[in-house]
């Protein structure tokens, strides 16, 4: 099964896989713009846009836009991240035209009424009163925040609350004219439906998108150091990161390799060791993830107040002895679980929507399950011991939120990632 390819006469490219044996189609559309093409005065715009796009159009209220999906059984959905933003509905394989005419409705006819965007700033600030009152998701924000300092892609995707308050219907609207172009947009599709079907109707509903009046990104300029919040908690959350790879990296499937091998499931490095072994942690676990030009390798852990005397020394060692220690044994397994991810992952239509749209627009092109395989088949154990000296001698970025009297100083972990 391989992917077809349309793009329109306006730029818009038309992706979908057949998946004859199901009865549903998922469908969506993918915009190649994020948190990191927001000005700082309206950091969180992209995120509010977002919310936004559901709140009613020239012809539809935004209860309409909720019946009308509901009444067919089907369902819609959004999310913006620091590179992309999404717009997704699961449907019955008939009722794909409703799909693609609310869809593109939301995306070119949203109105934002005033007395609705009032209403969304006051959900939004709750999200984002919710999103502090999770500390595990607090410091991946603050970690964020320190390998990329002012900067964009340092910002955190929700905004602050005191901007999401003055952002006005304007600059919603002015975000959505500069960046919504037709040719940084994917309308993907996967599950039961015929694809020149839906270029047909993709021709007769995408008619008014504007060209593209946004500003080429500001480049991601890592920078890295420490970050520390006390904070009355019952557990000290920490992350301690690198400079990664970036989608384009000729070690991309290496770094997913490495992370996984590390900290990507139990019979990982840091789970065995800080965990089963020494029962410091509930939670370790390590990640790589990439932008278009630039990327992290990190470690999370949450841990107790006195625990994390004994936890920050253990996770330095593993971090440096694993370059020179990392098996043939541990590859292979690593290689195996990549592929069992990928392959799972990809059973729903859901899955393969959003697959194949990401993958257009970060490599023009969608990489199909046997090259993935091929790619990750091709990972050896010279090549992961390579990337991991690469990444670990790269300026680290740690912070921590929590009872974090006992956590030892930015320079002794320095001092013990250099031994």
């Amino acid at each position: 099964m391989s992917a077809r390819i349309t793009t329109l006469g306006n730029g818009l490219r038309v992706v979908t896989e057949d998946m004859p044996w199901v009865e549903t189609v998922s469908l969506g559309v993918w915009v190649d713009v994020g948190t990191r093409n927001e000005p700082a005065e309206i950091n969180g715009v992209a995120h509010l846009l977002e919310h936004m796009a559901f709140k009613g159009t020239e012809r539809r209220s935004a209860r309409a836009i909720a019946e009308e999906i509901e009444n067919v059984g089907g369902h819609l959905n959004a999310y913006t991240s620091r590179e992309q933003t999404a717009f997704y509905a699961k449907v019955l394989k008939q009722d794909v035209p409703l799909g693609v005419d609310i869809l593109s409705d939301i995306l070119q006819h949203s109105t934002f009424d005033a007395g609705e965007l009032e209403r969304e700033r006051t959900v939004i600030i709750q999200e984002i009163g919710q999103a502090l009152d999770t500390p595990d998701d607090v410091i991946f924000d603050r970690f964020q925040e320190q390998a990329y300092p002012d900067q964009a892609m340092g910002r955190p995707v929700l905004g602050e609350a005191e901007i999401i308050r003055t952002i006005g219907r304007e600059a919603v609207a002015g975000y959505m004219n500069q960046h919504y172009a037709a040719d940084r947009m994917v309308l993907s599709a996967a599950g039961a439906l015929d694809h020149d079907r839906l270029v047909d109707l993709a021709e007769r509903h995408f008619t008014a998108l504007p060209p593209y009046r946004g500003e080429p990104v500001e480049a991601a300029r890592y920078r890295g150091g420490d970050l520390r919040e006390d904070k009355d908690l019952e557990q000290v959350h920490l992350v301690l990161g690198f400079p990664g790879v970036s989608y384009a990296d000729d070690d991309y499937y290496v770094a997913s390799t490495l992370s996984t091998i590390l900290g990507g499931g139990m019979s990982s490095r840091l789970f065995q060791e800080i965990r089963e072994k020494r029962g410091l942690v509930y939670t370790v676990y390590s990640f790589a993830s990439s932008y278009a030009d630039g990327g992290i390798f990190g470690v999370y852990a949450g841990t107790g107040e006195d625990e994390v005397e004994e936890l920050m020394p253990v996770l330095c060692d593993e971090i440096v002895k694993s370059a020179d220690s990392m098996t043939e044994e541990e590859v292979a397994r690593a290689r195996a679980q990549l592929k069992a991810s990928i392959l799972m992952g990809l059973e729903s239509t859901s899955a393969r929507c959003e697959h194949v749209a990401s993958q257009l627009l970060i490599y023009g092109r969608p990489i199909d399950v046997p090259e993935l395989v091929r790619k990750i088949d091709e990972v050896d154990l010279d090549a992961v011991r390579r990337l991991a000296r690469r990444i670990f001698a790269g300026a680290p970025t740690f912070t921590a939120l929590g009872p974090i009297a006992k956590v030892e100083g930015f320079d002794r972990i320095l001092d013990r990632l250099k031994a």
